[in-house]
């Protein structure tokens, strides 16, 4: 089984590893939302919301091509693009994520194939 977001293979080009990030409960300082700071406490306020990373190494044989792979997952993050199911491959699938942010790591590395570096970070959000 292949790792995908909305069953396309954005990430098999190369090597990549997802993170799933902090989980739990969101606790907020009530004197931060009385604004002022002789309230004491804290109170919960729902669930955090998810979020999982995916870090790897974009991978082509030429400079067209790695353009093409950066544009696909680039084209994800748009404001209006639907979210899907993301799968790691590994048997863990997250529904309704949203890719909300991709980085390019360094320079584009050169050898057999072209490389590039990146984060792309995934959320379930709540409206």
């Amino acid at each position: 089984m292949a790792s995908s977001f909305k069953g396309e293979d954005v990430f098999g080009s190369g090597p990549h590893e997802f993170f799933v990030g902090r989980v739990g409960r969101r606790v907020v300082s009530l004197a931060a939302l009385a604004r002022d700071s002789a309230v004491e406490g804290s109170g919960e306020f729902g669930d955090l919301e998810l979020r999982v990373t995916v870090k790897g190494r974009l991978l082509a044989e030429d400079v067209a091509g790695l353009w093409a792979l950066r544009d696909a997952l680039a084209a994800e993050s748009a404001y209006e693009v639907a979210g899907g199911v993301l799968e790691d491959g590994h048997g863990h699938e997250w529904t309704e994520m949203k890719l909300l942010n991709v980085d390019e790591d360094g320079a584009v590395a050169r050898g057999r194939e072209l490389s590039i570096g990146y984060t792309a970070e995934f959320g379930h959000l709540a409206i």
